[in-house]
């Protein structure tokens, strides 16, 4: 399943639809109905009381359909589970109680894996979905308005970028952005989104550039050394 990744940082309602509003830029259909995790790391540690139905419901009217919650602490999962929602341990690492020190045994032989990565060589059509599961992103062809890439991993255009383009789909904060040709209407990376409604800085509209997280940031950085920002 294809969900986007809210990510929490604050819980009050109005700063909230003030952030959906902004991302979405008023765009009723912006979302399409997709599926969403809420995360709730981001989350101040005494932050344990959330209207979950209040929640569900803005995130409903901008066409998000939440169906779990992400890191969530064990006092939060009763509330969580009763407004219906799943409790999503995927990325979460539960601590387990010490187990017993095993005897010691040779030394296994490493092996390199190889990273898996998805390339594409079509042109990306309005209204197409590419998503690459646990895998970098590689397309050698223009991503066109309308269309979305999705990688797990890092997100490689080698032509024009001009649809939306989210990486570390599944909470890779390290993930990048990169394009030949930077015209992207949104960027995410690990749930992060940065849309560009006004269009993109004129010094890096249409170059090769690269977009990762600062923090809670989203930088769009030039590929071209003497133009950074």
């Amino acid at each position: 399943m294809v969900a986007v990744s809210a990510i929490l940082h604050d819980a009050d309602p109005m700063a909230l639809e003030a952030a959906l509003q902004e991302m979405t830029g008023g765009v009723a259909d912006f979302f399409d109905n997709e599926f969403a995790v809420i995360d709730v790391s981001g989350l101040p540690p005494d932050r344990t009381s959330i209207d979950w139905p209040q929640l569900i419901g803005l995130l409903k009217k901008y066409q998000l359909n939440a169906v779990a919650v992400r890191n969530a602490p064990a006092e939060m999962e009763a509330g969580i589970i009763a407004s219906g929602l799943s409790i999503d341990n995927v990325s979460v690492a539960r601590q387990e109680a010490p187990a017993p020190a095993p005897a010691p045994a040779p030394a296994p032989v490493a092996q390199k894996v190889a990273a898996s990565t998805m390339i594409i060589d079509t042109p990306i059509r309005a209204g197409q979905r590419i998503y690459a599961r646990d895998a970098d992103l590689v397309i050698t062809a223009t991503v066109n308005n309308g269309a979305e890439i999705i990688a797990d991993g890092s997100i490689h255009v080698y032509a024009p970028l001009r649809g939306r383009a989210l990486a570390g789909a599944s909470g890779d904060t390290s993930a990048r952005i990169f394009a030949a040709s930077m015209e992207a209407e949104l960027v995410s990376i690990a749930g992060i989104y940065r849309t560009f409604e006004n269009g993109l800085p004129p010094e890096q509209k249409g170059q090769p550039a690269q977009i990762r997280l600062s923090g809670d940031r989203i930088d769009v950085l030039s590929l071209n050394s003497a133009s950074r920002n």
